[in-house]
């Protein structure tokens, strides 16, 4: 009994450590989950990234990228999806990113976003519409 509550304290101890030595900028970089690949970047005080692939990028070639069709501005309809910045304005608040905005390329619609970091090369994200009860996670993994 005494060995399960000291395992159980050392664990909330480095979780908790971890927690303390975390830096906003531990976010930047290249992160990848089962559907997309995005490049986190700082701008200023917030943060933004851009997609760099998606399992639905490509035309049936494999190789042209396809075009942001579904943006609500027609003048973006015929950019390219890859390389666009989707996530804007994420900020650092109290061990957690919040009050992003992420433009989905697969609806053309605006959504708020939110993260944290669950591990120096885990990151998990919240994308949604009203409430974040409403939404949809993402866990990433750092690509080395």
């Amino acid at each position: 009994m005494k060995k399960t509550i000291l395992t159980v304290f050392t664990l909330l101890l480095s979780m908790a450590s971890f927690a303390q030595k975390i830096s906003a900028d531990q976010i930047s970089g290249i992160w990848q989950c089962e559907d997309y690949k995005i490049e986190i970047f700082k701008v200023e005080n917030t943060y933004s990234a851009k997609l760099l692939w998606s399992k639905e990028m490509f035309e049936a070639d494999g190789k042209t990228a396809k075009k942001d069709l579904k943006n609500p501005n027609e003048k973006f309809r015929t950019k390219s999806v890859q390389g666009l910045t989707h996530i804007t304005g994420l900020a650092y608040k109290d061990g957690e990113y919040v009050d992003g905005k992420l433009y989905s390329v697969e609806d053309g619609n605006m959504y708020s976003i939110k993260g944290e970091l669950q591990g120096a090369d885990d990151l998990e994200t919240r994308g949604y519409k009203g409430i974040p009860l409403m939404g949809k996670t993402f866990k990433w993994k750092r690509v080395k």
